[in-house]
C-alpha cells in the first residue's frame, strides 16, 4: 500500500466530513439561501486571505484565460450552494444531500466529453450504483410534494457542482487549492451582492455562529481540501469517493436534528458506501 496514496485518501475523506456539515447547517440557518451563501463567502474569503498571507501563497493568475475560468467556477459554485440550500429547505438532510450526490454519475459521463479523456466503464458502473442508492432513499415520490422539489433542486445543484469540478481539474495542477478557492469566493461575493437588496439580511445578527462555522469549517477548510485533492485523483474518482459525504451528513442530522433514517435510507446509504470502498481500493493500485 502506498503511504502517499493512503494520506491523500484520508485527506479527501476528512474534506468530505467537514463539507458534510453543510447539511445540518443548511437546515438550521433560516436566512434566505442567497443571503446565507453570500455571508458564507465573505467570511470564508477573510479566512483564506489570512491563511494565504500567512503561508505566503502566490496569488498571481498567470493567464487571462484562467481568470475567466475562475469567474465561471465561482458562479457555478455559488449557484450550486444556493440551489442545494433550497433543496435542504424543501426536504431534509438525507434527501437534500443524496439528490445532490447524483453528481459523481454526471461527472463520469461529462468528464470524458469535456476533457476529452476516455470513458471508463468502472466509473459509469459506480456512478450507476450511486443512483441506485438514491432510488432506495427516495422511491415513489409524488410530483406535487416538497421532497420532489428538493430532489429537483438537488439535481440542478449536482449539475453545477459537476461542471465546476471538471472546469477546475487542470487549474488544480497549476495553482494552489487555497488560491483557486479564494478567487472563486471573491468573484461570487462581488457578483452575488445584489441579492442582498431584495432579501432580509438582519437575521445574520442571531445566526452568525452557525454562519461562521459554515464559512470556516465547511467552506474555507473542507472545500479547499477537496479542491486540493484534484491534484491526486481524477475528477470522477474524487467525485465517487466523496459519496461518503451524505452518509456523514445523515449521521450529523441524526445527532443534531433528530432526523432518523428509515430502512430505505439504510439500504441506499449502504450502496453508496460500497461505491466509496470500491473506488478507494481501486485508487491504491
Amino acid at each position: 500500500m502506498n503511504r502517499s496514496t493512503t494520506s491523500h485518501i484520508l485527506e479527501l475523506n476528512l474534506a468530505m466530513l467537514l463539507v458534510s456539515t453543510s447539511g445540518v447547517l443548511g437546515r438550521y440557518i433560516s436566512m434566505p439561501p442567497p443571503v446565507t451563501i453570500w455571508w458564507r463567502c465573505v467570511i470564508a474569503v477573510l479566512f483564506l486571505m489570512i491563511f494565504c498571507w500567512w503561508r505566503k501563497i502566490d496569488l498571481r493568475i498567470h493567464h487571462k484565460k484562467d481568470m475567466g475560468t475562475l469567474v465561471i467556477g465561482g458562479l457555478l459554485l455559488g449557484g450550486h450552494w444556493i440551489t442545494y440550500f433550497y433543496a435542504l429547505q424543501h426536504s431534509n438532510v438525507a434527501i437534500g444531500m443524496l439528490s445532490l450526490f447524483t453528481y459523481p454519475a454526471l461527472t463520469s459521463l461529462l468528464e470524458p466529453l469535456i476533457l476529452k479523456t476516455r470513458f471508463r466503464l468502472s466509473h459509469i458502473l459506480l456512478g450507476t450504483m450511486v443512483l441506485l442508492g438514491i432510488y432506495f432513499l427516495a422511491p415513489g415520490l409524488d410530483l406535487q410534494n416538497e421532497y420532489t422539489k428538493g430532489i429537483a433542486l438537488g439535481l440542478i445543484s449536482s449539475l453545477m457542482y459537476s461542471l465546476r469540478n471538471i472546469l477546475l481539474k487542470h487549474k488544480a495542477a497549476r495553482y494552489p487549492g487555497q488560491m483557486l478557492m479564494l478567487y472563486q469566493l471573491v468573484f461570487f461575493t462581488a457578483l452575488g451582492w445584489p441579492a442582498l437588496l431584495f432579501m432580509d439580511t438582519t437575521q445574520i445578527v442571531d445566526q452568525w455562529p452557525a454562519t461562521l462555522t459554515l464559512a470556516l469549517v465547511t467552506t474555507a477548510i473542507g472545500h479547499t481540501l477537496f479542491v486540493m485533492s484534484f491534484k491526486h485523483f481524477s475528477i470522477s474518482t474524487a467525485s465517487i469517493m466523496s459519496s461518503s459525504q451524505p452518509i456523514y451528513g445523515i449521521i450529523l442530522g441524526m445527532v443534531f436534528l433528530s432526523e432518523i433514517p428509515g430502512l430505505n435510507t439504510v439500504i441506499g446509504g449502504s450502496i453508496i458506501i460500497a461505491t466509496v470502498i470500491i473506488e478507494s481500493v481501486r485508487s491504491y493500485k
